[in-house]
């Protein structure tokens, strides 16, 4: 499939400048605007906008309360028709505050129809639903072609394309505010393409924007193996690795799943984002919603597409004198829920629910959180989150569960040993990236280093545990936990943060 090249783009672009500047003024030859029809509109949704409006109004009514992520920098959402997987989508799209206003959103979608190489950008124009015409963001989409060999714009590769159109309708209903859009279709078979893509989509992928990735799941298995395949490529999404992703979808087509076409139409869409977000160790991905076509009373059980909604969160600011604090009655709450949780999985096999009501705003907070278990004074397993996207004592749930029975370093722990451990909980603020060490104050902040695909950290405590001063506290995280060598550090990235810092014994001592 032929895609116009940057030097035919520049050429187009320099023949429109001639045409818009050298008019006759006495003719009516105003620009006609160039718009990409809606071509979904009355089969994937409704073309009414009376009708759309309705049905947009039930999705939303019934999404998921969105208070549990902030910050959202992206989502990864179905692109069916909406009686299939608009509840889906739209359990993703709630999540996104409606009162923020985006510079540009990056709709990111896989070709259904045409073969490319790399990826097209629609330039110019609107794109048009039944709600109004939402304007392109020309200049940066001019930009991404005429700077980055990787793009190039394929009229057909567009003009028929459902998956970035039919997302239009929900962020047009959502957001309070007006938004242009860069339509870009992937339209390459190739792992090292996405990796360039992503290269040049990453100065965009900042605070100001939000980037939309497209994709359904599954194709035409049964509702169980949907479901199984769905699972795996989900949970590969989850660990942010491209590699992880990639894994997932070689081991679905290895299962010969009855039926199964593909694990995920839109691969391409989704490990470009992966490209870009597995460099950036404050960014999390959180799984919102799945459902499949079987799930609707419009879909059969034998011959199944899935659907599996995410968000990818970043941290919010933290602010100088921000001074977050937990009670002991916070910390005694936390405790309990961890212990409790442990025991009610070893018995029971399954986490309990929590009530929060009466829980204070300080444990409803999103923050990150390791929990420690101490056996006999001795370490029997830590697991931690950085990431604050869910309220803490959620945070504190998962990672005992975690700790207790997904510590690779030790066996999972039995009833018999939890009268004999004690659990450690550090409450964690955000990442904040440093240029250099006299930014870190030993004692104060854990450290976290990453360079290439390796990471690892120290909490805190650990300085004071021993000893260490701070060219050793970095050098013994480099080598011992990132895997990077002693003066690994000096070249990688460095991040600090902080921790609240409380155990069983502390509290049962007041």
């Amino acid at each position: 499939m032929f895609i116009m090249k940057r030097s035919d783009f520049l050429r187009n672009i320099f023949f429109l400048f001639l045409i818009f500047s050298f008019n006759c003024s006495g003719q009516d030859n105003e620009e006609k605007e160039i718009i990409r029809e809606a071509v979904a509109a009355g089969s994937y949704y409704p073309a009414d906008p009376n009708e759309l409006t309705v049905q947009l109004k039930s999705f939303f009514n019934r999404a998921q309360n969105p208070d549990n992520y902030k910050n959202i920098a992206a989502v990864i959402v179905p692109h069916a028709g909406y009686v299939f997987s608009g509840e889906t989508a739209t359990s993703a799209y709630a999540q996104i505050d409606p009162d923020k206003k985006f510079e540009c959103i990056f709709l990111i979608g896989t070709s259904h129809h045409v073969l490319l190489n790399g990826a097209s950008v629609f330039y110019q124009g609107s794109y048009s639903t039944p709600l109004g015409n939402v304007e392109v963001d020309s200049p940066i989409a001019g930009k991404l072609i005429t700077e980055n060999s990787i793009f190039g714009y394929a009229e057909k590769a567009h003009n028929r394309e459902h998956s970035l159109e039919v997302q239009l309708p929900y962020l047009q209903y959502h957001l309070k505010y007006p938004f242009k859009i860069v339509p870009i279709i992937i339209g390459t078979q190739s792992e090292s393409d996405c990796s360039k893509i992503a290269k040049a989509l990453k100065p965009y992928f900042t605070d100001q924007n939000l980037f939309v990735i497209s994709s359904d799941f599954s194709h035409y298995p049964t509702y169980e193996g949907a479901i199984k395949a769905d699972k795996l490529t989900g949970d590969a999404i989850l660990t942010n690795s491209p590699d992880k992703f990639m894994d997932a979808l070689e081991k679905n087509e290895s299962e010969k799943i009855p039926g199964l076409i593909t694990s995920c139409c839109g691969w391409s869409s989704i490990l470009s984002l992966l490209y870009i977000t597995s460099e950036m160790p404050d960014i999390q991905i959180e799984h919102v919603k799945y459902s499949n076509s079987g799930d609707s009373p419009y879909g059969d059980k034998q011959r199944v597409v899935g659907y599996n909604a995410f968000v990818v969160t970043r941290p919010g600011e933290i602010k100088e004198d921000s001074k977050y604090s937990l009670s002991t009655e916070d910390k005694k709450i936390l405790l309990e829920l961890a212990r409790n949780t442990i025991d009610s999985y070893l018995k029971k096999s399954k986490i309990p629910e929590v009530n929060s009501k009466g829980f204070s705003e300080n444990i409803k907070m999103p923050c990150g959180a390791f929990v420690t278990l101490n056996k006999n004074g001795r370490l029997r397993g830590c697991i931690g989150r950085f990431m604050a996207t869910e309220p803490v004592y959620k945070v504190v749930q998962e990672m005992a569960i975690a700790a207790a029975f997904n510590d690779t370093r030790f066996s999972p722990v039995s009833l018999n040993e939890m009268k004999d451990i004690e659990i450690e909980i550090s409450v964690l603020t955000p990442l904040q990236k440093i240029t250099g060490i006299d930014e870190f104050k030993l004692g104060k902040h854990g450290i976290y280093i990453i360079k290439g695909n390796r990471s690892g950290t120290y909490l805190p405590q650990v300085a004071r545990e021993t000893g260490w001063n701070k060219d050793e506290f970095l050098g013994h995280c480099a080598r011992d936990k990132a895997g990077i060598g002693y003066d690994g550090w000096k070249d990688a990235d460095l991040y600090t943060y902080e921790a609240l810092v409380f155990d069983e014994s502390e509290i049962s001592s007041h």
